[in-house]
């Protein structure tokens, strides 16, 4: 193999990056064919990979309890870690968020279900049409990129034009309408919350619509042959308003502060939340910066 940011004579990249995508596999079918070498396509260049690597310092994203939100004794005091975690990670986890357990296992455990099925059932699901419907596909930017990543991936808009149930895979439909449910009940409490700490109404954000448009994103990091040379995900921000994320117990995820990345170290139960780019731009305009 060449090495990453070599010139390879007579190599046709566009034509393996069409070959891969054609054949509906994912990187979970090159992982599971028993390959010992990556398509050169998935190879990032070495200052890519080297500046991803985690920080020695010992810090942590913030972890914020709302088990007492509805008490006015410690309203205040929540509403203050959410609005300086904003302001100064962009990041925090949530814990005792009304999300029951057993909802969040399933959700786990039906994406890794239909990550998992044989690669001809997943394939009738396989297509690049973003922003609307069910779409599972390997690296929404495989032809935009200049090196794909090593991740496949199920999204599901749910709205405003939520696709019909039976179009969601019926391994995992069932899950992914019961989180969309919840997950859509912490991010409007955050944002409820964050609006008061920068002294608007509790629903200002909710009049804004904020949460009227919703994607479901599960995405799975398959083993790989060769991590050294590749990214399970590229450095980047979210668009929209909020995420909220869950992970697995498997460590992997990180994120940037003050220009070193962060391992973030998943917390039983707990839920990831990302202020993205429209939001960040939003508080802006009132002032929060």
């Amino acid at each position: 193999m060449a090495a990453a940011g070599a010139s390879v004579v007579g190599y046709d990249r566009m034509k393996e990056v069409k070959e891969f995508d054609d054949s509906k596999i994912g990187v979970k079918g090159l992982s599971d064919s028993g390959i010992t070498t990556i398509p050169r396509f998935f190879v990032h260049p070495p200052e890519t990979l080297s500046d991803v690597k985690s920080s020695s310092v010992q810090i942590e994203i913030p972890v914020i309890d709302l088990a007492n939100v509805g008490s006015d004794h410690h309203r205040s005091k929540i509403i203050e870690q959410i609005r300086d975690a904003a302001k100064i990670w962009g990041f925090f986890q949530v814990i005792n968020h009304g999300v029951q357990a057993s909802v969040l296992e399933d959700t786990i455990a039906a994406i890794k279900a239909f990550h998992e099925q044989p690669m001809e059932i997943k394939a009738k699901h396989y297509l690049r049409e973003e922003g609307r419907g069910v779409m599972y596909a390997s690296n929404n930017d495989l032809f935009r990129a200049e090196a794909a990543c090593w991740h496949d991936s199920l999204q599901v808009w749910m709205s405003p034009e939520p696709p019909q149930v039976e179009e969601i895979p019926g391994i995992c439909r069932k899950e992914v309408v019961e989180w969309d449910k919840n997950a859509k009940k912490v991010a409007d409490t955050v944002m409820e919350l964050l609006s008061l700490g920068l002294g608007l109404e509790a629903g200002k954000f909710r009049d804004l619509t904020f949460s009227d448009s919703r994607v479901f994103v599960g995405h799975i990091y398959p083993y790989c042959p060769q991590a050294d040379l590749t990214l399970g995900i590229t450095p980047h921000t979210d668009p929209g308003i909020v995420t909220v994320l869950l992970q697995n117990q498997i460590q992997g995820l990180q994120v940037k502060h003050e220009n070193q990345w962060v391992n973030v170290k998943p917390v039983p139960g707990g839920l990831i939340v990302n202020i993205g780019d429209f939001l960040q731009v939003t508080l802006k305009m009132f002032h929060f910066s």
